[in-house]
């Protein structure tokens, strides 16, 4: 008896050893997972730095690009497009005025009525759309048979104190058209290349003001298009409606770009008359801006490499809505299949790309609850990915934040660029204060980016020079701006400043 039970403790003892064997090993195995997932952590965190250095180097780069894009057509990465639009709104402007704003996935058509410098904007009211993603790469007739048709509709429910009959009018239109195009005057443009996940081949080489008129006709609707303007020359025309100091705007949205006020003179490849005014706005397509100083990562190589346009846009896909959600999830992915960071399965809807859209990163990046909920219900939501410790969380909202910073610094890094080749950042004896009209979703909506971006913005100004630079947050400016640049260009405007007169 004595011996079974030597023997039954023996055996106890042994599956004892062997449990807490087990035990170990999983541990050891756990926490060479972890150390994998923070050495992937610290390596990416590492190749996004931006140290203030390297920020001033592109800044520099920014202003040599400037440069070489006013010089010659072709000279460099920055289209820098001449935009014929050489007087921006003085607040004068009356009538009521339309605009289309095609600025990404979402357009909307709005009704603007301006009242003169003592009315300023009376009245306005849009409606909104999204473009079917079958739209995005389809053909040029349906995008923009779609687009007249909201159009006819919104027009349809006008209501009769917006349309003078009497006068015979025709109404107008100032179109914002957010993608490079080569303008050929105020109201004509030839498409350079779709960007933000267009890809519609007829289109390119053609004039979208010549094919939203068609789709126009073919729709019913009695319109001209008296301006076709970029959503970043729309939101410094909305910014200047309301501020005389606003020389430069900035959008950060799905997409990103700026536009500021140049000397006409400092336009080489300027070839007509000079107008009046001495200045002329530029477009700058600053998304498509590079540089070897740009922090690159092997998680923006292999994006860009899969993108629909390899190769560009570089600027845009470290900085703007579009990519940064896309960036994350790229990263999470690699701690998933290289660390088991969610398990030793591999989340199946982690591989999908663009799944993890910016707006679920910004609010998983700005999280304050003590168990980061949010962070929480996106990954099950979103991913389906369950049961996270906190820890894990907590990782996710480093990634984030690694993200945001790099695109949020590059992007004060690009501003500052524009600002020394403005000569504005520096401050003057005449204490003339400089405003930059800011738009778009991701600026308006991720408030740790937009914090980071002005934060980082007045570091590398410093505080003397920072102190003559503000921020506006040129709320619609693409919409508002484009009707008003409309009216500056109306058929009419002879008519009104003759019958004032």
């Amino acid at each position: 008896m004595g011996k079974v039970a030597v023997g039954a403790a023996v055996i106890g003892a042994a599956a004892v050893v062997g449990v807490a064997a087990l035990v170990v090993r999983q541990r050891m195995k756990s926490s060479g997972r972890w150390a994998r997932c923070m050495a992937i952590v610290k390596e990416f965190e590492e190749k996004c730095g931006t140290p203030e250095g390297k920020l001033k180097q592109i800044a520099d780069a920014m202003t040599v690009e400037m440069h070489a894009g006013l010089a010659s057509e072709g000279g460099s990465k920055l289209k820098m497009l001449i935009s014929y639009v050489d007087n921006l709104p003085t607040g004068d402007e009356e009538g009521v005025f339309y605009a289309l704003d095609l600025g990404g996935t979402n357009f909307r058509v709005l009704r603007v009525q301006l009242g003169g410098k003592e009315g300023g904007i009376v009245h306005q009211e849009f409606a909104e759309a999204s473009i079917p993603p079958e739209l995005m790469s389809g053909t040029s007739e349906a995008l923009f048979d779609y687009i007249a048709e909201k159009l006819a509709n919104f027009v349809d429910e006008e209501e009769q104190i917006f349309h003078d009959l009497a006068s015979g009018r025709q109404r107008e239109l100032g179109f914002t058209f957010s993608f490079p195009v080569m303008q050929t005057s105020i109201n004509s443009g030839n498409l350079i290349r779709w960007t933000k996940g267009f890809s519609i081949d007829d289109t390119v080489g053609q004039d979208v003001v010549g094919e939203l008129t068609k789709a126009l006709k073919r729709k019913g609707v009695e319109m001209r298009v008296a301006a076709l303007v970029n959503d970043t020359i729309g939101t410094l025309a909305g910014g200047r409606y309301t501020s005389n100091d606003v020389a430069l705007a900035v959008i950060l949205g799905t997409g990103t770009n700026a536009a500021y006020v140049e000397r006409a003179q400092a336009i080489p490849k300027w070839h007509g008359p000079l107008p009046k005014s001495g200045e002329m706005v530029i477009n700058m397509e600053w998304g498509n801006f590079r540089s070897s100083h740009l922090p690159l990562t092997e998680y923006d190589h292999t994006l860009d490499i899969e993108s629909l346009n390899p190769g560009e846009q570089i600027f845009e896909k470290l900085t703007s809505g579009m990519y940064l959600g896309e960036i994350l999830r790229r990263v999470l992915l690699k701690l998933a299949e290289e660390a088991s960071f969610f398990g030793d399965e591999v989340p199946a809807k982690l591989k999908i790309p663009f799944v993890l859209r910016t707006p679920e990163m910004s609010a998983m990046h700005q999280d304050t609850s003590s168990d980061l909920r949010v962070v929480d219900e996106k990954l099950k939501n979103i991913l389906e990915i369950s049961n996270t410790s906190l820890k894990t969380r907590r990782v996710v909202v480093e990634l984030c934040n690694i993200v945001a910073t790099r695109g949020a610094r590059l992007a004060a890094a690009g501003i500052l660029g524009i600002l020394k080749k403005m000569g504005r950042d520096t401050t003057n004896e005449s204490g003339k204060k400089t405003v930059i009209a800011m738009d778009g979703g991701l600026y308006e909506h991720y408030t740790e980016y937009r914090k980071c971006l002005e934060n980082t913005v007045s570091e590398l100004l410093g505080a003397e020079n920072a102190s003559s630079i503000f921020f506006e947050h040129s709320n619609d400016g693409s919409g508002i701006g484009a009707a008003l640049l409309a009216a500056s260009n109306s058929l009419y405007v002879n008519e009104k400043s003759s019958s004032s007169s």
